[in-house]
């Protein structure tokens, strides 16, 4: 599948997504804005990540904001070959694991540790 389709693929999923977060949380996952490149950037592999990564959260989470002297802002990151593979190669496993990941990742925006996201099943 081409990067355009699975962009598409990807942002319908993640809207889709957000219509069922619930009202309180919604606004706020709304205003984060999620990027989908194909691959990691260079930089972010030098850093240390896999090349298989699913997504990232970057910036400052939800109402930490001004406690930091310099606050980047936040984002959302999906990397749709990363996603594809895992799938795969099969659209409903994409959208599913596109989902999940885009949940996960939302959670670090809402400031929840790896131990908050697996007890929410977005381990």
């Amino acid at each position: 599948m081409n990067l355009a389709r699975l962009t598409q693929l990807a942002a319908d999923t993640v809207a889709a997504t957000q219509r069922k977060l619930p009202v309180e949380i919604r606004p706020l996952a709304q205003a984060v804005p999620v990027h989908y490149e194909a691959t990691p950037h260079p930089s972010l592999l030098a850093e240390g990540f896999e090349p298989d990564i699913l997504g990232l959260f970057t910036g400052s989470p939800y109402g930490t904001e001004l406690a930091q002297d310099q606050p980047a802002p936040p984002e959302i990151l999906l990397y749709l070959e990363s996603l594809w593979d895992y799938a795969e190669g099969d659209p409903a496993a994409f959208r599913e694991e596109t989902r999940l990941t885009y949940l996960h990742e939302l959670g670090h925006y809402l400031g929840w540790d790896e131990n908050e996201l697996a007890a929410r099943g977005l381990d």
